[in-house]
């Protein structure tokens, strides 16, 4: 089993480029799976992660409702944002500059072949990221994603979470709210969820803005250290 995870750090990128780019890898995965058992064959599958941030940009998943979005197509425009129908699940959800994306591209053979377990360490990489800023992040029952102050009027989520997996391979990932700008979800109904409202890493703590890059290099430890990886020294190239 290959536990290397290639890392790239993708900066400011384009939803729909950094989606193609995904599918790629993805679909590149999928092919040397599919060459090892036609062939009997033994070649390691690769591994990736990729750490992204996007301009303004609505998304909504196979399970979702456009009702969710709550705005029209001119209001889109309006406020520079775009709109996309996209392939993994839940429902509707918002990316934008200030928040890290992370889109873990993983053939989960190498790993565990357990997409439930899989959806919990994003999360308890999440929990564990938040703790070390004295926040005490948490799941919320039935609904995926990092949640403060669970079972409170309070409740607030800071990450989002929406995958996509075939024969064990995985891509799409996580959102984590860093320095986003929380007005943008004012037009939708995040994931779905009424009456619960999304809340920042720099709202939480009261500060005009947190390090971006040190908030990467701890989702990235804990990463490494709840899948049992470890970095390969090779870089794929950017889209």
């Amino acid at each position: 089993m290959n536990r290397y995870i290639e890392v790239n750090y993708l900066g400011l990128k384009d939803y729909k480029e950094t989606w193609d780019f995904q599918e790629s890898l993805f679909q590149n995965i999928l092919q040397l799976k599919s060459k090892n058992r036609k062939d009997n064959l033994e070649q390691a599958t690769p591994n990736y992660l990729l750490f992204v941030e996007h301009p303004h940009v609505y998304t909504l998943g196979k399970s979702g409702h456009i009702e969710n979005l709550l705005i029209s197509e001119e209001k889109l425009k309006a406020i520079d944002a775009k709109f996309y129908r996209i392939n993994r699940g839940g429902d509707i959800t918002y990316h934008g500059p200030g928040q890290i994306v992370g889109y873990p591209i993983l053939d989960l053979e190498n790993f565990f072949t357990d997409i439930h377990k899989y959806l919990r360490l994003l999360e308890e990489m999440i929990i564990l990221t938040l703790a070390e800023y004295g926040l005490k992040a948490e799941r919320s029952k039935g609904e995926t994603g990092v949640w403060l102050d669970v079972g409170t009027p309070f409740a607030r989520k800071i990450c989002a979470l929406g995958v996509r997996a075939s024969r064990w391979v995985t891509m799409h990932g996580f959102a984590l709210n860093v320095n986003t700008n929380l007005g943008y979800f004012d037009n939708m109904i995040p994931c779905g969820i009424k009456d619960k409202s999304v809340t920042s890493l720099n709202v939480e703590l009261g500060k005009a803005e947190i390090s971006m890059e040190e908030v990467k290099e701890k989702l990235l430890k804990h990463f490494l250290v709840l899948f049992e990886a470890e970095l390969t020294k090779e870089k794929i190239a950017n889209p």
